[in-house]
């Protein structure tokens, strides 16, 4: 199988991170190289504790990763600190495959999962970075989004920090018709779906490493995304059904 790295923290009520980011990458073909940033205590309504890991035990986990393994692309979620996201940039230097970051700075409870802001060297390595709206307005630094055109202009801004491509995701959004928003130096793709009337934890994380795996496979960009979304859809579904 295809392996690939993951880079983020642990959730100990298994609804996300790691945990999620494993399932995900299962359920599509691709073994995962993990490197735990952070070890945080939550449940499904609350972030009650967070310890991060040693810079040095994240670059040495990353170093392992490369060692034992041919990896294809790298997903990058909850880093914790802009120090370790420092750390992160200098293991991935000597390194030419795809990034996909999940910019990870609060918990679904609202708790502080990032100190410091993405360092704009890490930004400049990213293939593509996916953030929601409220996400999307903390890289911009500008108000939260609330129109298309607010949307394309705060993407605009992201794209001028270094990443290749910003795939803004509508999942906070209250239209009925939700829009995932690509954007890449080429162009702009809009992906549609219903929304759905629940939601569940973790469903970023399933994305962006749905995104790293289907870049593994060779997939372009735009196709990735848009298998990426159906495939975090048809979870979602299940979910309910069970």
């Amino acid at each position: 199988m295809p392996e690939i790295i993951i880079i983020g923290g642990t959730d100990s009520s298994g609804g996300a991170g790691l945990t999620r980011d494993t399932a995900a990458a299962h359920s599509i073909g691709c073994e995962v190289l993990p490197v735990v940033t952070a070890v945080t205590v939550q449940t499904n309504g609350a972030l009650i504790a967070t310890e991060l890991m040693p810079e040095e035990v994240v670059r040495l986990q990353i170093k392992a990763a490369f060692d034992s393994g041919e990896p294809c692309s790298v997903k990058i979620g909850m880093l914790g600190s802009a120090s370790i996201a420092s750390v992160v940039v200098e293991a991935l230097a000597d390194h030419q495959l795809p990034v996909v970051i999940d910019p990870v700075f609060k918990s679904s409870s609202n708790g502080c999962l990032m100190r410091g802001s993405l360092p704009d060297q890490l930004l400049q390595r990213a293939t593509i970075i996916t953030p929601n709206l409220p996400e999307a307005a903390t890289l911009s630094n500008l108000p939260q989004a609330a129109t298309p055109l607010e949307i394309r202009r705060q993407a605009e801004a992201i794209l001028a920090l270094g990443p290749q491509a910003v795939l803004v995701k509508d999942g906070h959004g209250d239209a009925p018709i939700v829009s995932d928003r690509l954007f890449q130096a080429s162009g702009h793709d809009v992906f549609c779906h219903k929304r759905l009337s629940f939601g569940r934890r973790g469903t970023g994380c399933h994305l962006a490493t749905a995104i790293a795996c289907h870049l593994t496979m060779q997939r372009d960009l735009t196709n990735a995304c848009e298998l990426a979304i159906a495939q975090v859809h048809k979870w979602l579904r299940k979910v309910q059904e069970n």
